[in-house]
């Protein structure tokens, strides 16, 4: 019965973050055909990846801005309309200044769908990991069915632009399932008022735990690498010249059903073992991988090695997010920050691997990300030493 009623409490949240995954996904599987089409070079695609990931990070400010305005559910309604709104505008491949901009506006709702849910879910599920984890598996049943769904378009001779109306068809569906969910912001006002003197030191606390910033910056380092996975990589394996766009696109589709079952495994390892130590195994396990990934051309090796990238990075971002739960619980400004410092990561790694990729090639600029993966290491082994539980 309980699990039942947190199905019916939840199920908004799990639908908007399935669309969530798939939109994601299909910023980095359409972008070879945006390139194509629009004559631009590395520098300038890794310029539309980053605008993504500055309208992600601008919902860190965005959207508590709105919530304060004109409430939760309100905030969430406006910004989850510039998904379906941007999709088709970049479908009809304007003016670079243009397609940039309506990135900026694809990243804001992307962002404010991720810190309403994440808050919504940590609040609800009192910080549990395994509830974020769930949460995150959904999202990437979203990035398993975009590029499957693109190859099978192609299959039956549609075009790129078929999966964008698809998923701004499914977002805007989204925008009606989120009227199913309590983010009217009364509870807030409610809770403010009768426990008015912990909502000031819960709010201040955060800033004062070491805990908060190692996972931020933590989670700025996995999410640049992430950002880059999900925005270059079909780029990349067909670059290679060892496989076939389409084969690309379901190499990289399978990846997220490799991230799906871990996360599934990290919700229930997280019951049974700290989150400090999911952390740093994670990080190592992806590091070795990355790295095999990178060096070969050997397309068996390629196969295996970024289908277990993805089960390791399943659980860095939820558990990274869950690792700092007890210092940003009942905070929408904690979790904001924290957010927002995770999506600089994602910011500027893109830009940084774009515009190397044009001086030496995709294939070496992608070699740059090992720095990321090494400073995922260290952050996971500082963290060992903050965090108390």
């Amino acid at each position: 019965m309980t699990d039942r009623i947190h199905f019916k409490k939840f199920y908004p949240n799990y639908y908007s973050f399935l669309v969530n995954g798939a939109m994601v996904l299909l910023v980095g599987a359409i972008l070879p055909y945006l390139m194509e089409e629009s004559g631009i070079n590395y520098s300038t695609a890794g310029l539309f990846l980053s605008a993504f990931a500055i309208g992600n990070f601008l919902a860190s400010f965005v959207n508590p801005f709105l919530t304060k305005v004109v409430g939760r559910k309100a905030s969430i309604v406006i910004t989850s309309c510039l998904m379906p709104l941007s999709l088709m505008g970049i479908s009809l491949i304007p003016p670079v200044p243009v397609i940039i901009l309506l990135f900026v506006l694809l990243g804001i709702s992307r962002g404010s769908y991720s810190i309403i849910n994440n808050a919504y879910i940590n609040e609800k599920g009192d910080g549990s990991a395994a509830a974020l984890n769930l949460l995150h598996m959904v999202f990437a049943i979203g990035a398993f069915l975009a590029p499957m769904i693109l190859s099978f378009y192609f299959k039956i001779g549609l075009s790129w632009r078929s999966i964008v109306y698809t998923i701004s068809i499914a977002s805007t569906i989204s925008i009606i399932m989120v009227f199913m969910l309590d983010l009217s912001g009364n509870g807030e006002k409610k809770r403010a008022g009768h426990d008015s003197e912990n909502v000031p030191s819960q709010k201040k606390k955060f800033w004062k735990e070491p805990v908060f910033f190692v996972s931020g910056f933590l989670l700025f380092f996995y999410l640049g690498l992430e950002n880059c996975v999900n925005g270059w990589f079909v780029t990349y394996f067909k670059n290679t010249g060892i496989m076939s766009i389409t084969f690309a696109n379901s190499l990289v589709s399978f990846t997220w059903l490799a991230v799906l079952f871990g996360r599934l495994a990290t919700a229930i390892v997280s019951t049974k073992v700290k989150q400090k130590h999911i952390i740093l195994a994670d990080c190592f396990a992806a590091a070795i991988f990355f790295t095999l990934l990178i060096s070969t051309k050997n397309l068996a090796v390629i196969t295996i090695s970024i289908i277990a990238l993805g089960f390791f990075f399943a659980g860095i971002y939820p558990t990274g997010v869950s690792n700092a739960g007890s210092v940003i619980k009942g905070s929408d400004l904690g979790t904001s920050m924290l957010l927002a410092i995770s999506a600089l990561g994602g910011i500027l790694t893109p830009q940084i691997v774009g515009s190397v990729a044009d001086r030496i090639g995709l294939i070496g600029a992608i070699a740059l990300l090992l720095v990321n993966m090494v400073a995922m290491i260290v952050l996971a082994l500082v963290n060992m030493k903050v965090k108390k539980d």
